[in-house]
């Protein structure tokens, strides 16, 4: 009986596929890529001075790549030798996109099978889909595989190339990647927008309107807002720039800037005239419902919705696809499938009626230019839906939760419009009194217009199912939708119920949050979506911003990251630049264009060509070029960012401080961004810095005194020690001559942090001496070990031993009892700021060794295998997603093998042995 060899990339796939294929088929994992462009430093010693030492790339000969099999995927090769050697077909089955081609290459490039070589791409792993995918096999596109070499090569260049600048001139361990570094321009360049933007004020008059009300009749109420003044349109957020003056657009217009003695004198007057309606407009209301979800916008709602980060979204989202119950989440298409069309208007029909189905089907065109895939939109597997309630009992929360979000996206997304109306009145209220007079000294205007309107829903359509989320506009002042107003017909009078003044302010631009800036990344064309998760993630971890609540808040470290690109390699930061890459590797990928030619023009330049004139024409830098014209880069420049007045920050080694013209530094807490640290800020924290302390009072037992002072990481006390306790003082020479210094080091005062609870101004002397008495001794443990108090630098925890646990609140430091200590240790240990231990990442089974349960948990350093004593970190390249129980079984393994690590007491020179194997890249028969 033959055998046929299929290998999909992760190790969740194995068991649905298997069982859809039948015992003919041995279906093995690759765990994803087998093998990566080599490290510099790792390559053999003949290897490191030829032409492949700088990049494990030879630039001089068609950028050829030297490739090796990482170390943690040798034992995947040789499994999936032994497999091949016993198959008559080999059947490549990674995701259907360039990555998977990639790996499907890789592939072929090591193991060199001798059968017949199928490639099988499905995007749903569902029987009827794997069966499809069988019987419509191809060839291996090889311009994808171009494609994405140029890439790994092209990010390979640039940041071995630029990153040892930001070492240098910056900080060491940063990186420099052409998506993130574009990603983190973007955000700085919000920063800077709101730091340069001076509010602008502006009042408005809202009025409380009724109709009706006679005899017999109920009255109806309404809120209208103040439009116009004498038909001259009043001023709104919209009206104003960034600067705080009006538009000179608005300006031309003769808009009205509204201030508060005018809104005043204007909401006055309505409130004791007669407002009369002037006109009533309704237009019918229809709404489309949303595409379904691409990689993109499936990561944006999620964040909106459910408040998951990309990262999370595009984990969760991977379990979802490998256990069958969504298709491939890697995607720039909006299209669905004849069957997923069908499947999800049947179910419309199904749950909501047939009423809610379209006359036809809705056809959606992919917006995104570069749209590189041939694959259907995220949506739920299979040609019949699984509806939520169906899948509940076999999805965890997070899964579930998205599950949900798809399934509800695509069926509204073949549901009808959502139809009603939408009415606008328009209601004019004479400001002058009968006589001609004002009624309110000083008002020069004499007929105010106001505007109503809202929206009512007759028939929600797709709403019933789903209604797509959306980011803050900072003009947004409310909706009227589902606001019904009541009937009025042209000059019926109104009373004014209430009318008031409302005092407005611009509000600066909104930073971006994750989801709104992969929305601009995406419509910047940088990039590709399914880089989108990778690249917040290390935007965050490189320390180039903070999270303040959803918020994306850039830290001075991007500041000086950004300026030093934007000044020394420009096109690397363009917008415009980095999308014509994104596009000419689209190119690349068609067969449109070669990969050799556009990486020698990249990094060596074009080369220049007569234009009509005769001069020679070149397009932008290449990135030898930019090098080249480097020159000598002012580092303290690069740091440095002008506050005003002669005020300057500096991004230091150790975080950022202020220094003035004359030479004083202050420090810059952590907790103020950017745009807070205005020129009154920064007198202030001078002000702080140039503070001695105040002084609380004398500790009685030690007659020092103690001091509230504020420093670098916040308020804190201290005891100012005498200056005879320094090291050496009032130790005489034998000869009689000057006091000797002893080696012995100076004392040093005690200090503490102030509790988040106290004041710098209202702290107290006993407050002070108990946190200068900490750590605390609460008592011993039935074995006699001490118990204490103590406060970290993650907040205030006990300790017994190497063992501890953390306390809710710094207050408990003074409180906590013995008793209340022994229950803590006696319960398992979690992580700070949880209720509740947190689960598992993933559950693997029963390592075969010890009988113990194996899971994937999430540490402080990154996700590790555990099994109860025994922690693993995992290595590079092991996805917690598709990390296979073996590869855990085999680590837990050696670690208790190699028993606990010894302390090294001695330091001894090695001499690295020489590496005698190579996996260099084959590449001649697509040369």
């Amino acid at each position: 009986m033959s055998k046929k060899l299929v290998i999909v990339e992760s190790p969740n796939k194995v068991r649905s596929i298997a069982g859809y294929l039948g015992s003919d088929f041995d279906v093995e994992a690759s765990v994803g890529h087998i093998r990566d462009l080599a490290q510099p430093s790792e390559l053999p010693a003949a290897e490191k001075k030829g032409p492949y030492g700088k990049f494990a790339v030879d630039v001089e000969d068609g950028f050829k790549p030297y490739y090796v099999i990482n170390p943690d995927k040798k034992k995947t090769v040789t499994q999936l030798r032994k497999a091949l050697k016993e198959a008559d077909e080999l059947y490549l089955a990674t995701d259907d996109d360039r990555e998977g081609e990639a790996i499907a290459w890789h592939l072929l490039e090591v193991l060199k099978p001798k059968v017949p070589v199928k490639r099988m791409t499905f995007t749903e792993i569902t029987r009827e889909a794997v069966g499809r995918a069988l019987e419509n096999t191809r060839e291996l596109d090889t311009d994808r595989v171009d494609a994405q070499e140029t890439r790994r090569i092209l990010d390979r260049l640039v940041g071995y190339e630029v990153s040892p600048v930001l070492w240098r001139k910056v900080r060491a361990g940063l990186s420099a990647g052409r998506v993130q570094s574009v990603a983190t321009r973007l955000v700085v360049e919000r920063e800077r927008e709101r730091m340069a933007f001076t509010a602008a004020g502006y009042w408005g008059v809202e009025a409380e309107l009724a109709v009706g009300g006679g005899v017999g009749q109920e009255a109806q109420s309404f809120t209208a807002r103040l439009a116009t003044l004498d038909g001259r349109r009043v001023a709104t957020g919209r009206d104003f720039d960034d600067d705080g003056r009006l538009r000179s657009a608005a300006v031309k217009a003769g808009t009205v800037h509204l201030h508060e003695g005018g809104a005043r004198a204007v909401a006055d007057a309505v409130l004791r005239s007669t407002p009369q309606v002037a006109e009533v407009e309704e237009k019918p209301y229809k709404r489309r419902p949303a595409a379904p979800f691409t990689t993109s916008t499936l990561q944006q709602e999620a964040s909106r919705k459910l408040r998951m980060n990309p990262r999370e979204t595009m984990r969760v989202a991977q379990g979802l696809y490998e256990n069958g119950f969504i298709t491939y989440m890697r995607t720039d298409s909006t299209v669905l499938s004849g069957q997923a069309v069908s499947a999800a208007r049947a179910q419309v029909a199904e749950l909501y009626g047939p009423e809610y189905v379209p006359a036809k089907p809705r056809l959606y065109a992919t917006r995104t230019k570069g749209a590189q895939e041939a694959h259907e939109a995220i949506r739920p597997a299979g040609d019949h839906f699984r509806t939520p309630a169906q899948v509940a009992g076999e999805l965890s929360g997070s899964q579930f939760r998205l599950y949900e979000l798809i399934w509800k996206r695509t069926v509204a997304s073949q549901m009808a419009d959502a139809v009603g109306s939408t009415a606008t009145v328009r209601v004019q209220v004479p400001l002058m009194s009968a006589d001609g007079g004002a009624r309110d000294a000083g008002l020069t205007f004499r007929m105010a217009g106001l505007t109503a309107s809202g929206t009512v829903i007759t028939f929600r359509g797709f709403l019933a199912a789903y209604e797509e989320g959306r980011d803050a506009d900072r003009y947004d002042s409310g909706s009227d939708k589902d606001v019904r107003l009541p009937a009025m017909r042209v000059g019926d009078s109104l009373r004014a119920l209430g009318s008031e003044a409302v005092g407005h302010e611009t509000t600066p631009p909104p930073r971006y949050t994750e989801a709104s800036l992969v929305k601009a990344l995406e419509e910047r064309e940088i990039g590709r979506p399914s880089t989108y998760a990778a690249t917040m993630s290390v935007i965050a971890d490189r320390g180039y911003v903070d999270h303040r609540g959803q918020a994306l808040v850039p830290t001075w470290l991007a500041f000086a990251v950004t300026r030093l690109l934007e000044e020394n390699f420009a096109e690397l930061v363009d917008y415009d630049f980095t999308a014509s890459m994104e596009r000419d590797l689209d190119r690349i990928a068609a067969g449109e264009e070669d990969r050799v030619a556009w990486l020698d023009r990249f990094y060596n330049g074009a080369r220049a060509q007569e234009g009509a004139d005769g001069e020679a024409e070149t397009g932008a830098r290449s990135l030898s070029q930019m090098l080249a014209s480097l020159g000598e880069i002012d580092a303290r420049a690069v740091n440095s960012i002008d506050i005003g007045e002669g005020m300057t920050l500096r991004v230091g080694r150790y975080g950022p401080y202020l220094e003035d013209a004359e030479g004083k530094r202050a420090n810059v807490p952590a907790g103020i961004a950017p745009d807070e640290l205005t020129v009154a800020k920064a007198r202030e924290l001078f002000e702080r810095a140039a503070d001695d302390g105040r002084e609380l009072g004398i500790d009685p037992v030690t007659g020092h005194t103690i001091i509230a002072k504020d420093g670098r990481y916040g308020p804190y006390v201290t005891e100012v020690l005498p200056e005879e306790t320094e090291a050496g003082a009032g130790v005489p020479a034998e000869d009689g001559g000057p006091r000797k210094r002893t080696a012995k080091k100076a004392a040093k005062p005690r200090t503490a942090s102030l509790f988040k609870s106290m004041s710098l101004a209202t702290v107290t002397l006993e407050q002070a001496l108990d946190l200068l008495s900490l750590p605390r001794v609460v008592g011993q443990d039935a074995e006699g070990v001490d118990i204490t108090a103590q406060n970290g630098r993650y907040g205030p925890y006990l300790k017994k031993g190497t063992d501890s646990r953390s306390l809710e609140t710094e207050e408990q430091l003074f409180t906590v009892t013995l008793e209340q200590a022994n229950e803590l240790f006696a319960q398992p240990k979690r992580r700070r700021g949880q209720a509740a231990a947190r689960g598992p990442l993933r559950e693997l089974g029963t390592d075969p060794a010890t009988g113990r349960p194996v899971v994937i948990k999430d540490g402080r350093f990154g996700p590790y295998f555990t099994d109860g004593e025994t922690n693993v970190t995992l290595r590079r390249g092991d996805d917690p997603a598709t990390v296979t129980p073996e590869r855990a079984y085999e680590l837990l393994a050696d670690k208790r093998a190699k028993g606990p690590a010894k302390k090294r007491t001695t330091t001894r020179k090695t001499t690295a042995k020489k590496k005698t194997t190579s996996a260099r890249s084959t590449r001649s028969s697509r040369a």
